[in-house]
């Protein structure tokens, strides 16, 4: 895939007629429903029908099916993310043409123009941090635009164009598009390898989030987690410039620390003191309830926390924001529960993600085991990461993992997620190549109290209504 190019954002007047190539995508999507909007005219084509398509329709898109060059005749800009590869037909007779064409982030970025721009970036956490914060700010009367790398159950829609000042987005770093983006504030949740297709060093990575870091806005804010060794170096390097430098995290010089975290079935509460140097110049203290699983998500509750309060929200209203949060789909969502067997879904595809989300089924468990059926995704991260998949998924009781999620790769030979079993500690874990099989796989092991978890950032997802039904048809007792 390779790293974006940076550009300097484009007003929205100047884009003319916009065209979206593979407009269905969850980022993709977003961008366009916003621009409809904002009255900007657009098309987009994508490969099939989905409910994507037809929603941006009424919205009054120009939706079509299929990839053909003869998409641009009318267009004045074609938006493209990095998974469009450089033969998709509208991209080459784009390049032909003359037609401009921006990068997904470069037309978000556009969108952005004027508004108090708050980014979240970071290894993990950032679809729920976003989240988060879009929810505080409705819930404190801001309205807030947003795009968010996920659906956000309260309004059952991944972006939307409020009328409000704050327009927060999901910055993400996979390719380096988040550099096109000049927050007036920012989040950094943490700082780790990944995405090593495209960096090649963790060093490379610290350096991109160093140049996003140095993109905020002078006199803006940057909140970063105290609690990550990759964020305290990005600090350490950024601090002789014109920002408020806040942190969060359990580490006894965050600014807002985090405490006390004890589960309470599929919600957390925690404590949060905020110090001296936070805009309630401490000390404070809130005790704050939030209605996800697992002490990873009272980290990101913090950070909401955290920006919330220093861009001049009361920390009442933010508290009672957070409290209302929903989750956000395919983040440790529950998708059902058969015959005693409750099913969730993560997006986790890192090995640090896997680890917070099994951690955080054991406390919903309690005294029931904890069942993970994980996809890898990609062929080079699978590679990669093989074996600290593997150390991860230890902490499951059971453990089925999938074959290999290509998404925009090609297979590489000897790949597979056999690999990622083999690697899982005692022999527990099974490859299954066949996902079909693992509903009744599922059926025929799990008991009542058990927790199933399906992970990756794959079609795993689908398999959570199966395993339900699947479920449910059991009869006779599980002891």
């Amino acid at each position: 895939m390779g790293l974006v190019t940076p550009v300097e954002p484009v007003p929205l007047s100047d884009l003319g007629r916009v065209h979206f190539a593979a407009i269905g995508g969850a980022g993709m999507s977003g961008i366009a429903r916003i621009m409809l909007a904002r009255g900007v005219q657009v098309s987009g084509c994508d490969s099939a029908a989905s409910p994507q398509l037809d929603e941006l329709a009424q919205l009054g898109a120009q939706v079509l099916l299929g990839h053909s060059a003869e998409h641009l005749l009318l267009a004045d800009t074609l938006v493209v993310s990095s998974a469009i590869r450089a033969d998709n037909p509208e991209l080459a007779t784009a390049s032909e043409a003359g037609v401009r064409v921006l990068h997904r982030a470069a037309a978000l970025a556009s969108v952005m123009i004027g508004r108090q721009r708050i980014a979240v970036a970071g290894t993990h956490g950032k679809t729920t941090i976003t989240s988060m914060i879009t929810t505080v700010l409705r819930g404190c009367g801001a309205d807030p635009s947003y795009v968010i790398g996920g659906i956000l159950a309260e309004t059952g829609l991944g972006a939307a164009d409020g009328s409000g000042r704050a327009f927060v987005v999901e910055a993400d770093e996979s390719d380096g598009s988040f550099l096109m983006f000049s927050p007036d504030a920012a989040v950094i949740t943490g700082i780790e390898a990944d995405h090593l297709d495209n960096y090649g060093s963790l060093q490379q990575i610290e350096d991109t989030f160093a140049a996003f870091a140095a993109r905020i806005a002078p006199g803006g804010l940057l909140v970063s987690c105290a609690d990550d060794a990759g964020a305290r170096r990005l600090v350490a390097r950024v601090a002789g410039r014109d920002l408020r430098l806040i942190s969060y995290g359990a580490a006894a010089d965050a600014d807002y620390q985090l405490a006390a975290v004890t589960p309470a079935g599929m919600a957390t509460e925690f404590e949060l003191t905020a110090g001296a140097r936070t805009r309630l110049a401490g000390p404070g203290s809130f005790r704050l309830r939030i209605a996800v699983p697992g002490r990873h998500n009272a980290l990101n509750a913090a950070a909401a926390f955290a920006i919330a309060v220093e861009l001049g929200f009361g920390p009442e209203r933010v508290a009672a924001g957070l409290a209302s949060y929903q989750g956000a789909r395919r983040r440790m969502e529950l998708k059902g529960e058969a015959d005693g067997v409750r099913v969730l879904d993560s997006y986790a595809h890192h090995p640090t993600e896997l680890a917070a989300d099994l951690s955080a089924a054991r406390d919903i468990a309690i005294d029931g085991r904890v069942i993970a059926i994980f996809q890898p995704h990609l062929f080079s991260r699978t590679r990669i990461f093989a074996g600290q998949f593997g150390a991860a998924l230890g902490a499951a009781d059971e453990v089925f993992v999938l074959d290999v999620y290509a998404a925009r790769e090609d297979p590489e030979p000897g790949v597979t997620g056999a690999l990622v079993a083999r690697a899982v500690p005692g022999g527990r874990a099974v490859f299954c190549a066949d996902r079909d099989a693992v509903p009744t796989a599922i059926a025929d092991i799990a008991k009542p109290g058990d927790v199933v978890l399906t992970m990756g950032a794959g079609d795993v997802t689908a398999l959570g209504p199966l395993l339900v039904a699947t479920l449910a048809q059991r009869t006779g007792g599980h002891g």
